[in-house]
């Protein structure tokens, strides 16, 4: 408690000052020490926690909001500073050292401590903590950007220049460092600009410089600025003019002057380090931030426009055959879907045949599904039925060259769908023909169903297309993802009020499903439909619930030998069953009946999965009063099971037991 009676001795001078200038009353200065002492008391615990700290800081910038608001409530008259002033706020400061002191690898509270700081405008305590986050957490780029956003702060762009190249060669795959590292130089663009507006410069229509040059070459010459991009083995490569692997810049006369300066305001600075950043990190994540960063700076249009371009064209040359990459350069023609008008025509054109140029002679399902998304997504933004006959005709175009792209097939079933002078027999007729060409895949056969469902529709023959339906079942393949949302097509067709129909599919595609992960899916919702059946009064009945608890008897057990079981499935019917909506009484016969069920579930739940039902039946005992008898379910179970497994249900239990604080007694 030495460290405690030390803080509050240490706190005495400010406490008195805050009476003195009535900003507290002596009963607020006592409540203040006895809540400091409980913080402090919590600080010098052998094994302090974070939140200690962080609740700690939270009470003393409360303290400070509170004093501020006194001070200017009261209106009192300025007067020198005294130690009350900066008290609260150096109170905080301390404490974020004492909690770094121990939480050194605590990134956030780095940063908290940081973003304080600055907040309180304690300019030199931002700089000495960003520096002792950056030595001792050199890999992590948030501390290279906190640092250069603080040089920034205080002029001094060289510095924060040098901080940003340092952490891209310690942190080159970090596209936030890329990202900050452009937004810099875009800001220094415009400080520039601004800059030479004010000493009445004019902009660099002809190439030439045009005002008070004078001042200019006085004020800012380019060479400086240029020379500034260069570092120790930086991998950072200046625009023209610059030595590579040096930290000099060439002859003056090579940049000085007109030439330089133009340079400059056309974006050569931020060119170089949007080549050098595709050069070390060449993916599409860095190239979309980047396309954000110019699309969003307050740059001229001009400067904007030549920039997006640029990297426009350094994506494709990076990654030229990318399906991402692809897509991203259409923005060159489309933006980002803000054209309208005749600018929307020539976008699209363009941005349809650069992706056709791109796609050339491939069968890259990928670069397919990305061109098939594109006309897809396009197709259902534009009014224009010109527009969507010449998407249409440009997908059908590629599709008689692919022949067999699952992608392009399926979206131009769906876009003849949705075109009213196409009729659904041609659609069908169109999907017929897909599904013959790529018979395995579901993509294409969920669009043939849906235009067999809207034919079989108008024709009044529901017949045809369960055949279809079930033609599908047998043909597709892959994976469960693929293949499971064609199993259960025609099964979320049937209306909700037809649950015999809906048991019935259910039953039929179960036993016609031989991919595993397909059949525990439908086993699934199998077991919705059985909840609905079980809860369903016979006909003529008003209460049917004790006949229920025989039918879910019935169906669990026909579940068992009939299909193809998992530890998945037992507990979705352990948990239907347990939670059931039906009024019982504890001890009653409706509860009776219900273990009866859930005894039988447990069984054969216990094949697949012994740590699993053993928790899941003794936590249902303990919660209807059986404690002794689920306490014998856990102990029988530590004497069966392996080590690990019986570790397992030990744990599960121990949780269990925690969340059940009001256990009833054994009847």
């Amino acid at each position: 408690m030495e460290r405690v009676q030390f803080q509050q001795e240490q706190m005495l001078p400010e406490l008195k000052d805050l009476v003195e200038k009535n900003l507290f009353t002596e009963k607020e200065i006592k409540q203040i020490i006895k809540q400091r002492t409980v913080f402090e008391s919590s600080l010098v615990r052998r094994v302090a926690k974070k939140s200690d700290y962080i609740r700690y800081i939270s009470y003393e910038m409360d303290l400070e909001k509170l004093r501020k608001k006194r001070i200017e409530r009261l209106d009192l008259p300025k007067s020198p500073s005294t130690i009350s002033d900066y008290a609260f706020v150096r109170r905080q400061f301390l404490i974020f050292e004492r909690a770094l002191k121990r939480f050194k690898s605590d990134i956030g509270l780095w940063t908290q401590y940081i973003q304080v700081a600055k907040r309180e405008g304690a300019r030199a305590l931002v700089g000495r903590v960003t520096a002792r986050a950056l030595q001792l957490h050199p890999n992590n780029p948030i501390f290279y950007v906190l640092a250069a956003a603080h040089e920034l702060d205080n002029l001094s762009p060289s510095t924060a220049r040098s901080l940003l190249q340092r952490g891209i060669r310690v942190n080159p795959d970090s596209v936030e460092l890329w990202k900050e590292y452009v937004k810099m130089e875009l800001g220094f663009i415009e400080s520039l600009r601004r800059r030479w507006e004010v000493l009445g410069i004019r902009a660099f229509a002809d190439g030439t410089l045009k005002g008070k040059e004078k001042a200019v070459e006085e004020d800012s010459d380019p060479s400086a600025f240029l020379q500034g991009l260069q570092d120790d083995d930086d991998v950072i490569m200046g625009p023209p003019g610059i030595n590579q692997g040096t930290n000099e810049a060439e002859e003056p006369e090579a940049v000085e002057g007109d030439e330089g300066r133009r340079q400059i305001m056309e974006g050569a600075i931020v060119k170089s380090v949007i080549q050098s950043a595709a050069q070390a990190l060449p993916k599409v994540e860095l190239f979309l931030a980047l396309e954000t960063v110019i699309s969003e700076f307050p740059s001229p249009p001009t400067l904007q426009e030549s920039l997006l371009e640029y990297l426009y064209d350094v994506l494709g040359e990076t990654l030229p055959r990318d399906p991402k990459s692809m897509e991203l350069r259409t923005h060159r023609w489309l933006g980002r879907g803000s054209k309208h008008g005749i600018e929307l025509v020539d976008g699209l054109r363009k941005a349809n045949e650069e992706m056709l140029k791109t796609i050339g002679d491939s069968k890259d399902e990928a670069l397919l599904e990305s061109y098939a998304n594109f006309v897809e997504n396009w197709y259902s933004r534009v009014d224009d039925d010109s527009l969507k006959t010449y998407l249409i005709a440009s997908l059908k175009g590629l599709v008689q060259m692919t022949k067999s792209s699952p992608s392009l097939l399926a979206t131009h079933i769906c876009l003849l769908m949705q075109t009213p002078s196409v009729s659904p027999a041609k659609v069908r007729r169109t999907a017929q023909k897909y599904t013959s060409r790529v018979p395995q895949s579901s993509r294409v056969w969920l669009e043939r169903l849906k235009a067999e469902k809207v034919v079989g529709t108008q024709e009044g023959d529901d017949t045809a297309v369960l055949s279809v339906w079930s033609e599908a079942r047998r043909q597709v393949a892959g994976s469960e993802e693929d293949v499971t949302p064609v199993w259960l097509w025609g099964i979320e067709q049937l209306s909700r009020e037809d649950l015999d129909g809906r048991k019935r599919l259910h039953e039929e595609s179960l036993r016609a499903s031989c991919h595993q992960g397909v059949h525990e899916v439908l086993l699934m919702h199998y077991v919705t439909v059985l909840e609905e059946a079980c809860r369903t009064p016979e006909s003529g009945l008003t209460s049917d619930q004790p006949h229920g608890w025989r039918k879910w008897l019935d169906a669990v057990r026909h579940m068992a030998s009939g299909y193809l079981t998992t530890g998945q499935v037992w507990k979705r019917v352990f948990e239907v069953v347990a939670g059931g909506n039906e009024e019982e009484e504890s001890g009653g016969k409706g509860t009776d009946e219900k273990r009866m069920v859930l005894e039988e579930i447990y069984g054969y739940w216990r094949q697949k999965d012994e740590v699993g039902a053993r928790t899941a039946w003794a936590k249902w005992l303990l919660e209807y009063g059986k404690g002794i008898e689920a306490s014998k379910v856990v102990a029988q179970g530590r004497q069966c099971l392996s080590a690990e497994d019986s570790a397992e249900l030990e744990k599960r239990w121990m949780e269990t037991l925690g969340s059940n604080t009001l256990i009833v007694g054994d009847n």
